[in-house]
Formats: C-alpha cells, sequence, structure tokens
C-alpha cells in the first residue's frame, strides 16, 4: 500500500524507519507468542534502548534524542503495528514513566533515573488508578503520612501496565485533603514495603503486564517527591495530554496492521471465480478502513506537532485519541468481518486486533470521560 505523505519532516521519517525496521524484525515474529502466552519479552527493552526510543522526547544532556512528541507517536504507532501489547506497554514505560521525569524531575532525580530506563536496563511504569479510583482518580486513597525525612505509604494501585516488571513507578499518593492533597513519589521495587499483588488476565492487549501494587508501610525518602509537596495533581493533569496523544499511535498502529493483512487478502481470496476484493461491497469496506486510518493520523499528528508548539488544548489531545479508539475497533471488526470465517480464528491475528483495540477504548480515560470533557471544555460549564 502507498502511504500518504503527511509530510512529517526528516526526523519523523528517520523515527519511522528505523523502528518499522526494528519492530518487523525483532517484535512482530514473536507477537502471536506474546498473546498466547501472556509474555512480555522484557528482552526487547534494551534493544529498543539502543535504538534510543525510550527517550525520544528527553533532552540530549540527558541522554535522551532531544525530539518531540510527534516523533513519539510515530515510534508508538510502528511498535504497535508489530504488537499492540508492547506499544502499550513501550507508551507506558516511555511516554507516562520517562516523560513525566523527564518534565517534572529535578536534576538529581534525573540524573539518578533517567539513564537507566532510557537505556531500557530498567522498565518504567506510572500508577494513577485503584480499585475505587479510575475516572475519578483525584478519590484515591494510597496515603502517605511524613515521618522523618521519610514518607510512609499504605494503601493499594490496581489497572498498573508493567507493574510486574517495573524497576521504577511514577506513583500518586495522598498526602492532604481533596485535590489540594495529591503528591508524586518516585517508587523503586526493592523499597521496604512495597510488593506486586493480584496479576490481572485480560481479554486483549496480553503480553503487556498489568497488576496490582501493595503498600505496606514502605519507606519512601523524602528526596523521591517529584514535583512539588500536595501539587501531584498539577503533576498529574498536566502530563494527560501528552499521555493520551503519544498513546494514539497505539490505535494508529493496529489500523495500520489491519489493512497489512485485509489488502492481500482480498486480492487473493476467490470467490465465484474472482478475488473478493473485486466486489463493491468489500472495495467499500477497505475504503472506509483506509479513511478511518488516515482520518485519525491527520488529527493525531496535527495534536502532536501542536503539543510539540506549546499549543495543544485538553479537548484536542482528548479528541484525538477518541477518534483513534474508535475508528480502530471499527476498523478491527471490519477486518474481521472481510476475512469471514478465517478471520474468527485463532489461525489470523486480525482476532486479536480487535481484542487489542477494545482497550483503547477504556484505557487513558474513556471514551466516555473524552466526550464529557470536550463537551464541558467548549461549553465552557
Amino acid at each position: 500500500m502507498t502511504d500518504f505523505d503527511f509530510a512529517l519532516g526528516d526526523n519523523a521519517d528517520m523515527i519511522r524507519d528505523s523502528a518499522a525496521r526494528f519492530s518487523t524484525d525483532k517484535i512482530a515474529p514473536l507477537a502471536a507468542e506474546i498473546d498466547d502466552k501472556d509474555w512480555f519479552p522484557r528482552e526487547l527493552w534494551p534493544a529498543m534502548g539502543e535504538l534510543g526510543l525510550h527517550g525520544i522526547t528527553v533532552p540530549e544532556e540527558d541522554g535522551g534524542l532531544g525530539l518531540g512528541y510527534l516523533e513519539h507517536v510515530v515510534a508508538q504507532e510502528e511498535v504497535a503495528r508489530a504488537s499492540a501489547s508492547i506499544g502499550l506497554s513501550y507508551g507506558a514505560h516511555s511516554n507516562l514513566c520517562v516523560n513525566q521525569i523527564r518534565r517534572w524531575g529535578n536534576p538529581q532525580q534525573k540524573a539518578k533515573y533517567l539513564p537507566g530506563l532510557i537505556s531500557g536496563t530498567h522498565v518504567g511504569s506510572l500508577a494513577m488508578s485503584e480499585a475505587g479510583a479510575g475516572s475519578d482518580v483525584v478519590s484515591m486513597k494510597l496515603k502517605a503520612e511524613k515521618k522523618g525525612d521519610r514518607y510512609i505509604l499504605n494503601g493499594t494501585k490496581f489497572w498498573i501496565t508493567n507493574a510486574t516488571y517495573a524497576d521504577t513507578l511514577v506513583v500518586y499518593a495522598k498526602t492532604g485533603e481533596g485535590s489540594k492533597g495529591i503528591t508524586t513519589f518516585i517508587i523503586e521495587k526493592d523499597m521496604k514495603g512495597f510488593s506486586i499483588g493480584q496479576k490481572i488476565a485480560k481479554v486483549g492487549m496480553r503480553g503487556s503486564p498489568t497488576a496490582e501494587l501493595v503498600f505496606e508501610d514502605c519507606e519512601v525518602p523524602q528526596d523521591n517527591i517529584m514535583g512539588p509537596l500536595d501539587g501531584g495533581v498539577g503533576v498529574l493533569m498536566s502530563g494527560l495530554d501528552y499521555e493520551r496523544t503519544v498513546l494514539s499511535g497505539i490505535q494508529l498502529g493496529i489500523m495500520q496492521a489491519c489493512l497489512d493483512v485485509v489488502l492481500p487478502y482480498v486480492r487473493e481470496r476467490r470467490q465465484f471465480g474472482k478475488p473478493i476484493g473485486a466486489f463493491q461491497l468489500m472495495q467499500a469496506k477497505v475504503a472506509d478502513m483506509y479513511v478511518a486510518l488516515n482520518s485519525a493520523r491527520a488529527y493525531v499528528y496535527a495534536v502532536a506537532r501542536a503539543c510539540d508548539a506549546g499549543k495543544t488544548t485538553r479537548f484536542d489531545a482528548a479528541g484525538a485519541i477518541l477518534l483513534a479508539s474508535e475508528n480502530a475497533m471499527k476498523t478491527a471488526l471490519e477486518a474481521v468481518q472481510a476475512l469471514g470465517g478465517a478471520g474468527y480464528t485463532k489461525d489470523w491475528p486480525v482476532e486479536r486486533y480487535m481484542r487489542d483495540a477494545k482497550l483503547l477504548d477504556i484505557g487513558a480515560g474513556t471514551n466516555e470521560i473524552r466526550r464529557m470533557l470536550i463537551g464541558r471544555e467548549l461549553i465552557g460549564a
């Protein structure tokens, strides 16, 4: 398929080429096994680090590539094209963890944590959600109480991507009352009182580990506060626009993967004496899939460029991931339909694309929350 030229620039094209080659050679051959065994191939992380994929938005002086969110979206897209579950873990590592430390960490914290995360010798994670605090994240219960030069954390986090492999975690906890009493901490996996709880089995995105975090009198040095004390909501909210934008690349990758399978199939599969792609109804399906992909690309790339220019809006970041997630689900369903009975079997990957696509209607804020946010911001309510 000939790609439409979005004129993203030399840096984005370079990132796409290197990420696509790596993903095709190293990730795609493992994708079915990753899903079947719910297996996280930890050995990919240092290899991705060698390409610079973990530190795309980190300045060169801190060990990164010094590029922007547009390039990060492109890398995210190509990784997810090979395996959406690896794409999800990659986004949680490189954006939710690395990018937040890059934006909010002090010089000492950056020097301590970024090298391992950027090289891929360490895995990163971010923990906001709890069993009773999802969309209403400010209602979190994880409590941090000051004791001398340390904070003692008690409680749990839930639905945490990369939890079982994470060496470094950005964690939000209550240090006071209400929205002005939340603080961001950098947690290390070996800290006393910290452990991994229940591992969560998911319908899709298998191989991207999701689990509960347990804090039982977990001792965290005061030096591990990231950003201002009681200013965690500001840290959290400031990262959501970038999170939504970068994670939108996962849906783009899923849609491209669907077309990668469907186009050759409809050219080769014959019924009634001719390829099924010769039938107008099948041509209409392919056309809808292609338009869904490129319309989402246009919006996501535009929002990523706005992020890089410091001009993004909260409702457009939500809008980009809303459009991409819904288009990805529709495209994956059409891919299954295009393959007919074959599409409903494990012999073809489109059923995996369908299962993987559904998560993005829910993760990083549900589509209902995205619509509420967009409408509220536009109306000024």
